[in-house]
């Protein structure tokens, strides 16, 4: 994650670099989020918390920015059953325990910062703590909270609509998480690729592996230029002849 775009201190006080960088990071994810891996939001909260939590936290007169920056804190912690040597910040014995305090510390925000611009990322923050520890209703309505709050060009809103797809799968619902992938492309073009992935990895585990084969065949066409057109290759030849 090298080359994922930091902030200094004087670009947080500039909402444009804000986005800008949201915006960065949102497209390094594109190209390297392992699509086996989804872990929705909280992927892009972490690559957005290795620039802003510094200059979250130093910015003390900012009472909401100090608020958002325990949830990117609670987030981002280490998760070990043992004392780490030079452990800086808030650390964890379980991933569960640290899920939970990324609640607790968004639902401050959400208390004392409401319709604010942190009040919508904390949202954003909830909904994927509660999907890791599997509250699937906590997390879809999370979610559904920042899509409703956050702006429509919001560079994060991938995060949301994905998570609301995957909930979708964790409770059984195939249609409707399907349904969820075709949201995300309709919404946010850029990613119809990643969501055309996804509708197949969908489709060939529902027992549609015809649909899925045929959604894989025509991925390169669609999605010229998409770096996700090897892995899209790579499940087809898995599906293998009809």
């Amino acid at each position: 994650m090298s080359k994922t775009p930091e902030m200094t201190r004087k670009d947080m006080k500039e909402p444009d670099q804000f986005q800008q960088v949201a915006g960065e990071a949102a497209n390094w994810l594109t190209g390297h989020k392992n699509q086996s891996l989804i872990v929705a939001g909280a992927v892009a909260l972490v690559v957005l918390a290795i620039g802003l939590v510094t200059g979250l936290k130093e910015r003390s007169a900012t009472k909401n920015g100090a608020l958002l920056s325990a949830v990117y804190q609670a987030a981002g912690a280490d998760v070990s059953s043992v004392p780490l040597p030079g452990q800086v910040g808030p650390s964890f014995t379980t991933d569960a325990a640290r899920q939970k305090a990324v609640i607790e510390a968004a639902g401050k925000v959400l208390a004392e910062a409401s319709g604010s611009r942190q009040a919508a990322l904390a949202s954003l923050a909830k909904g994927d703590a509660h999907y890791r520890l599997g509250e699937w209703d906590a997390a879809a309505a999370a979610y559904q909270a920042y899509l409703a709050a956050a702006d429509k060009v919001d560079p994060l809103r991938f995060g949301a609509l994905e998570g609301l797809a995957l909930v979708d799968e964790a409770k059984g619902s195939a249609d409707a998480a399907l349904a969820g992938w075709a949201r995300l492309a309709t919404e946010l073009p850029a990613f119809s690729d990643r969501a055309d992935l996804e509708k197949a990895r969908l489709l060939a585990a529902s027992g549609k592996a015809a649909e899925a084969r045929q959604l894989l065949s025509g991925f390169a066409e669609a999605h010229k230029g998409s770096t996700l057109a090897s892995e899209a290759a790579a499940r087809l030849g898995k599906l293998g002849a009809p």
